[in-house]
């Protein structure tokens, strides 16, 4: 074992317990910080399109991996013995990611349906009272259906290796790991070439692309909302690559939106939209002076009294005392402009940027924190940097923590399965996930709450990735263990729990409308999964 050099079988019950939960929190922590690193390197615009198409996934599945490299490690008996943890944690967080969250987000994320069987996201209420279980429900975007059929293409790598294990036969481990020794090669490169054809899919796929640009989009108004950064360091690449939209020489001149290219003008005005309803209590559209205040406090930008009092004389030409929401859009960009070009820059990242990892509870409503004094005078562009340091320190030490707990993790773990008679897959199957994907469920939850369809696409297309990543990148690891340390492939039931789970999820992915049944259904497929192991290993599968 390395550091921390606790050995499990030199303590009692209750220090078991103990170092169950500390390692178990490390990586909890650990994982955190790698989502809230990635989710900062979404607000770069240079790289947000990389990061979130091939950084996100690969970071998202780095504890998962830790633990499947180094439950292999040590000599070939040991390996041979401690895999089955590294197997349980590769079953465990496929499956838990596919039936727990999907089920719980379905139903955080339930509206009324309409006459035709959909979701309804543009009624108000969204959800009515006391609706039955097939009287509400979501429809996802079309993304989730292609996302499902990834995840199926992705199982071939099990087929692989397990196709011939079913007739592999010999004396000993030692043989018959040797027998499938060229099968375990063939799935090493057939998981690598999925994990590269994945990746490149998600570059290049218009489908995936939505998905990436909406989530990019969310977490700019999640980090928004709770002040963790101000407009201009949100859309500091915009903040450059346009003009002032109030500026004397644009076309259409003052109070309009036509000095915004359509795209921009479509890009800003999803970010702030929320911040604008939260505050138009009338519904009518409008807001007065002291509201739009609040909304620009609210984005992180404070402009100066005589500031706003020109800006809002500028878009209120009938000087009735209120604006609509396409002049908004064009006084606060002419606000980030302006103070971005000044020489003192505009007030700059929140208070969550120093805390990035806000809870996913905090909501749109909530008062922002003051922006920290030593930063509240940086330009966009060194927002930006600031970003990119707190993202790096981030990832870092979120890595560092994987890679340092994850394996006197798997020791713990094996030790819970020697002193209860539970075999290792079972401890590792149920307890780790809760350790590396428990802010994957409470991520996608969170979206989900939002009730809107991109939130619930983004919600299930997330946990698709985290099953493709599992099946090309995690698996990958496994074969590789398998092929150079000479492990025999023992994991029949395992494998076909695996591949049972991700095909009865994905017909329900393929619907265009989920209910509360459906989601009961998919939780049902959890205990199951077990029971099926179970079973399948009672009847002789290995």
């Amino acid at each position: 074992m390395g550091f921390p050099a606790i050995e499990p079988d030199d303590i009692g019950d209750s220090g078991l317990l103990w170092l169950f939960l500390s390692y178990g929190y490390v990586l909890y922590f650990a994982s955190n910080l790698i989502s809230e690193g990635s989710d900062l390197l979404l607000l770069v615009p240079s790289i947000a399109g990389i990061v979130g198409s091939c950084v996100l996934p690969v970071l998202g599945a780095v504890p998962d991996g830790a633990i499947m490299l180094f439950s292999g490690l040590g000599d070939v008996e040991e390996a041979q013995e401690n895999l089955a943890v590294g197997v349980g944690a590769l079953a465990g967080s496929t499956i838990m990611l596919l039936t727990v969250p999907w089920a719980l987000s379905l139903w955080a994320g339930r509206v009324d349906l309409d006459a035709e069987g959909k979701a309804n996201y543009a009624r108000k209420p969204k959800l009515g009272a006391n609706r039955g279980p097939t009287e509400c429900g979501v429809s996802p975007g079309p993304q989730v259906k292609s996302g499902a059929n990834i995840m199926v293409m992705t199982l071939v790598s099990y087929v692989i290796i397990q196709g011939p294990a079913f007739f592999m036969a010999g004396d000993s481990r030692a043989e018959v790991a040797e027998n499938e020794k060229s099968w375990a090669l063939l799935g090493l490169v057939t998981t690598l070439g999925g994990f590269v054809s994945y990746l490149y899919y998600q570059v290049s796929s218009s489908h995936a692309q939505d998905v990436q640009k909406k989530k990019q989009e969310a977490v700019m108004k999640t980090m928004l909302a709770s002040g963790q950064v101000s407009l201009a360091g949100a859309m500091a690449g915009l903040v450059y690559a346009t003009q002032d939209p109030l500026a004397g020489g644009n076309e259409g001149g003052y109070g309009t939106t036509s000095g915004l290219d359509h795209v921009v003008k479509a890009k800003i005005s999803e970010v702030v939209r929320p911040f604008f309803k939260k505050f138009d209590q009338s519904g009518d559209g409008h807001l007065d002076k002291g509201e739009i205040k609040a909304v620009f406090h609210d984005l992180g930008e404070d402009p100066p009294p005589a500031a706003l009092d020109a800006i809002f004389d500028e878009l209120d030409h009938d000087k009735n005392g209120t604006i609509d929401f396409d002049e908004f859009v064009t006084g606060i960009w002419s606000h980030v402009h302006r103070r971005s070009h000044e020489s003192e820059g505009s007030r700059a990242v929140g208070e969550a940027i120093k805390r990035s990892g806000s809870s996913a509870d905090d909501d749109e409503g909530e008062e922002d924190e003051e922006v920290p004094e030593d930063i509240q005078d940086l330009s966009p562009a060194d927002q930006q940097k600031v970003i990119k340091s707190r993202a790096a320190q981030k990832l870092f030490l979120g890595t560092a923590l994987v890679v340092v707990f994850s394996d006197p993790m798997v020791d713990v773990m094996s030790e819970i399965g020697v002193r209860t008679g539970v075999p290792a897959f079972y401890v590792s199957f149920l307890l780790a996930p809760l350790a590396s994907n428990a802010s994957e469920l409470l991520a996608s939850m969170y979206y989900a709450g939002k009730k809107t369809q991109t939130s619930i696409t983004i919600s299930f297309a997330a946990l698709e990735g985290a099953a493709c990543m599992n099946n090309t990148f995690c698996l990958a690891i496994f074969m590789g263990l398998v092929y150079f340390k000479g492990i025999a492939w023992q994991y029949t039931a395992e494998t076909l729990s695996i591949v049972f789970v991700q095909l009865a999820v994905a017909v329900f992915a393929r619907k265009g409308t989920l209910t509360p049944v459906d989601g009961a259904l998919i939780l049902a497929i959890y205990p199951a999964s077990v029971v099926l192991v179970a079973g399948l290993e009672a009847m002789g599968f290995d």
